[in-house]
């Protein structure tokens, strides 16, 4: 039986974070609900799995799976919690990357 491999080296998971959250601003800055769902549910998933970031895994499907939402405005709070989750995570990971000016 062959066995993926899923552990990805450190400095991929950490620019693979970079790049999800400045995905994740943009998309909440334009308010594109299709694409904050995507990356919610495929990409922060993927990516808390990677890092062994199980809770933030089940909380990132749980936006899109669990009990359907009311309206806009909340989609968008659970969205900006999970960015906050995000940036949790990204303080708390090893050997951190440096931020860049902009």
């Amino acid at each position: 039986m062959l066995r993926r491999n899923m552990h990805a080296p450190p400095v991929a998971l950490q620019l693979g974070l970079e790049d999800l959250l400045g995905d994740l601003r943009h998309a909440r800055n334009r308010g594109d609900l299709g694409r904050l769902a995507l990356l919610a549910y495929c990409e922060v998933r993927r990516w808390a799995r990677l890092a062994g970031e199980q809770q933030l895994a089940e909380q990132s499907a749980g936006l899109i799976t669990q009990t359907p939402l009311t309206s806009r405005d909340e989609f968008l709070t659970h969205v900006d919690g999970l960015i906050a989750e995000l940036e949790q995570a990204r303080a708390r990971f090893p050997g951190r990357l440096a931020p860049t000016a902009v």
